[in-house]
């Protein structure tokens, strides 16, 4: 990230403290993470609807509307509950490639207040193992400020 994470935290929290819609938090959550994360290609959302993720706010090239529950990396974060950190996405079994550009990804769960998962935060790079346990903190920090500000998503 440009910045230190407590910085990036503090901005998300005054950004996303105005409203508690999801689509306008997820929204700017997205072009704050894009603006301020060197060597990254794509940041956004998907939600988890009837059995699958749906394409939510994102900054980016255009990406995949709908993926199977288990299927890719966002799938295996929705069905582990689980953040999802590959190197290569390329070595990953099943990846789908939206953008041939990304190279590693990592993706966060997003929970209800009740336990059950409500989406997943996805983030891509043009890069070979990029992202960081620092930066995992980080986003999964981002995550559950997005989860409080949309009051658990309820």
């Amino acid at each position: 990230m440009n910045g230190n994470n407590s910085q990036i935290a503090e901005q998300a929290r005054a950004l996303l403290g105005a409203t508690k819609d999801f689509t306008a938090n997820m929204a700017n959550l997205s072009a704050l993470i894009y603006q301020n994360t060197a060597d990254i290609n794509w940041a956004g959302f998907y939600i988890f609807k009837n059995g699958k993720l749906v394409l939510g706010p994102f900054q980016g090239k255009p990406a995949c509307v709908e993926i199977e529950n288990g299927k890719g990396v966002c799938g295996l974060c929705a069905k582990s509950a689980k953040t999802v950190i590959v190197p290569d996405v390329h070595k990953f079994p099943g990846h789908i490639a939206c953008d041939c550009a990304s190279k590693s990804e990592i993706v966060i769960p997003l929970f209800k207040t009740d336990g059950t998962i409500y989406g997943v935060m996805d983030i891509d790079s043009p890069k070979e193992d990029r992202f960081s346990q620092q930066e995992r903190e980080l986003f999964e920090s981002l995550a559950d400020i997005l989860t409080r500000a949309c009051g658990g998503f309820n």
